[in-house]
């Protein structure tokens, strides 16, 4: 008798998963945490399959504990939207490596360029942990 090879993933493990599925309402509440705001009714999945070049879902178990967006113009460049993290769940690495799967993602999607925004308290993390490279940019304030 020979023994059998599970490959059922382990589910306490961090699982990150490139368009992975997820709910409004699961994805409304880490946006309102991450982001520190009152939680809204968005429509996640639409805006998401209509406007993406993709996503990446971070899981533990069925908990939706991560999340990064990759939007795009149809043609070479895509943009890093919404890196976020439970707070709980934060300083294990698990923010990078979204974006390591994101970068992947749009290589392998043949985008030339993936631009990202961020606040100057995240500088460190896009340029060193994720390695962005700075460039001149602009910007314009619409509200």
């Amino acid at each position: 008798m020979t023994a059998s090879l599970d490959t059922t993933p382990d589910r306490s493990l961090p699982h990150f998963l490139w368009r992975g599925g997820f709910e409004n309402a699961e994805l409304n509440a880490l946006h309102a945490e991450c982001f520190e705001h009152a939680q809204f009714d968005d429509d996640w999945w639409s805006q998401a399959n209509r406007f993406s070049l993709g996503w990446v879902t971070l899981r533990i178990g069925s908990d939706l504990i991560g999340f990064v967006n990759v939007a795009w113009d149809g043609g070479v460049h895509a943009f890093l939207l919404d890196t976020m993290v439970h707070s709980a769940h934060r300083r294990r690495g698990y923010a990078s490596q979204l974006v390591r799967v994101a970068v992947d993602n749009a290589k392998t999607s043949r985008c030339e360029w993936l631009h990202v925004d961020f606040d100057p308290h995240l500088r460190d993390f896009y340029f060193k942990a994720c390695r962005f490279a700075p460039t001149d940019a602009g910007l314009i304030r619409l509200r």
